[in-house]
């Protein structure tokens, strides 16, 4: 850990984000145990995943932008706002421009233009669109804990990495069992569900990046990054943990979700 400390800020964003990527790889190892996943389990795992985002979208990225704008003398709520709107909007874009596929869909249900890939591939794409955003989180809590903003400390940043990586297993499964349940191979289902998670290194090192170099734009990032999540989560992740009629599985896995990473965020912060 004191070695950990005394890295670069983009060091220290890229270990964290490898490290939530190989808890995806690590879910999508599943693959090589199982062929199918009980759908109620499924359907706790996203809630619990959904849980996780909400928290860490106010406790580890709304609320530091929030008191970084208070403490510049700004307006405290317009950059959380103006950011917020525009992960938001980011997210919405990409999903109209990117062709993919949500998780226990048919083929036909696929999203953005149209396109003769095969659904492998564009349930990869759905996962890779989720994990952008949980990416650059991370490299944004970072950068922000680099930089010494108030109410971004480097303990809130682990914090939050933990919590994505945490939600980043069920992520992983959720890719290569259906995939493997669709008569793929065990090592080519593994191959294509840990490749989802291989943007967030990428997202992460831009992120902290970013906002060290341009400390300006940094309450902007953090808020662009929690409305991002945010969207995720509404768009997509609670309506598929509740397509199969387990809302009350979904909801459990929620609550435990956001338990968990508050309980992370306020006592490692």
């Amino acid at each position: 850990m004191e070695w950990f400390i005394h890295r670069n800020v983009i060091i220290q964003a890229l270990l964290a984000t490898l490290f939530t990527y190989g808890v995806t790889a690590l879910g999508a190892g599943t693959v090589f145990f199982f062929k199918s996943i009980n759908r109620k389990i499924l359907d706790g795992m996203l809630g619990f995943a959904g849980g996780v985002m909400i928290a860490a979208s106010f406790w580890s990225l709304l609320e530091p932008a929030i008191l970084m704008a208070e403490a510049s003398g700004g307006v405290p709520w317009l950059p959380a706002a103006v950011g917020f709107l525009g992960g938001g909007f980011f997210l919405r874009l990409v999903d109209r421009i990117l062709p993919h596929l949500h998780i226990e869909y048919n083929l036909q249900d696929a999203e953005g233009p149209k396109t003769n890939w095969g659904r492998s591939a564009l349930l990869v794409l759905a996962i890779t669109i989720h994990n952008i955003p949980e990416g650059l989180a991370v490299g944004v809590g970072f950068g922000a804990a680099a930089a010494g903003i108030p109410g971004a400390g480097f303990t809130g940043a682990i914090a939050l990495a933990l919590g994505i990586g945490l939600q980043n297993f069920p992520e992983g499964a959720a890719v290569s069992i259906p995939l493997r349940r669709d008569g793929m191979s065990r090592p080519r289902a593994f191959w294509y569900g840990q490749l989802s998670g291989l943007v967030e290194p990428f997202a992460g090192v831009l992120g902290a990046a970013t906002v060290f170099y341009i400390k300006p734009i940094l309450p902007y990032a953090l808020a662009f990054a929690a409305g991002a999540m945010i969207f995720v989560v509404v768009e997509e992740v609670i309506p598929e943990s509740q397509k199969e009629g387990n809302e009350h599985i979904a909801t459990a896995g929620l609550l435990l979700g956001f338990a968990l990473m508050m309980a992370l965020d306020v006592g490692l912060g």
